[in-house]
């Protein structure tokens, strides 16, 4: 195990009974924190919470991260379980099954829900942690997109939501660092996750001629900023957006 500082801490990772968040989970709890599996899925999150259980202290909570009734049960509850959060990662988001098409052929409704659970949810994730983190310190990480970056045409809901969340992040740092709570957002490139072979029928070559590293990014290779933003060993950055895309953005 390599000792980043995370033994005896608490983690909580919405979205992770799949794909990224998933990744997010299995590294926290590599590097020695106890993690909370946060997902609206409650079935799936308690699956990959007894999986994880195979290696640490591990729980599973179901939440509507776009409700903040239960944004903030699963703050009581998490917290209640290991007596407090140092940790939150702010996964959860829609992305799969959302069709590409021009900004102008978006219905309002569709927008409405994309934004609901990609930005307010990371909102009311934070606001319902931070009295739980308060007083104690802690790290928040958000995970943004590097679509913001790039202007990806005919997905506005989703990228403007992801922008919205590397804005949040820069208010966050800004009040939450008298608290000495960390906001950090990682921008992932394009990652081979379930969601994103079901988007993209040519997932596996999907934009690699575009990188500096020429292959697909794995979400092992996103979840190494995640553990140094979460980590002693960054404690002198917030507000700040890190790009992980295997330098697609300048090439």
């Amino acid at each position: 195990m390599i000792d980043l500082g995370l033994v005896g801490k608490t983690a909580v990772v919405t979205g992770a009974a799949g794909g990224l968040g998933y990744a997010f989970a299995e590294a926290l709890i590599g590097a020695g924190a106890r993690v909370v599996v946060a997902d609206i899925d409650a079935s799936a999150a308690e699956a990959a919470a007894r999986r994880l259980a195979a290696r640490g202290e591990a729980a599973s909570i179901g939440v509507d991260v776009a409700n903040e009734a239960s944004t903030r049960a699963m703050a009581e509850e998490a917290s209640g379980r290991f007596g407090g959060v140092d940790i939150l990662v702010n996964n959860a988001a829609i992305y799969a099954g959302l069709q590409r098409k021009p900004f102008f052929e978006i219905d309002g409704a569709e927008w409405d829900r994309v934004m609901a659970v990609n930005a307010k949810g990371a909102f009311l994730c934070a606001k319902a942690l931070f009295p739980h983190m308060k007083g104690r310190g802690g790290k928040i990480v958000n995970v943004a997109s590097a679509t913001v970056f790039s202007g990806s045409p005919l997905w506005m809901h989703y990228v403007a939501s992801k922008g919205a969340v590397i804005a949040m992040t820069r208010v966050m740092a800004r009040e939450l660092g008298d608290h000495a709570i960390n906001v950090n957002a990682i921008a992932p490139g394009f990652t081979l996750t379930e969601a994103s072979r079901a988007a993209i029928p040519d997932a596996e070559t999907y934009g690699v001629a575009r990188g500096a590293i020429r292959r697909a990014s794995q979400p092992t290779d996103i979840v190494g900023a995640c553990l140094w933003l979460v980590s002693p060993l960054s404690d002198f950055v917030t507000g700040q957006t890190v790009i992980v895309d295997g330098g697609r953005q300048f090439i």
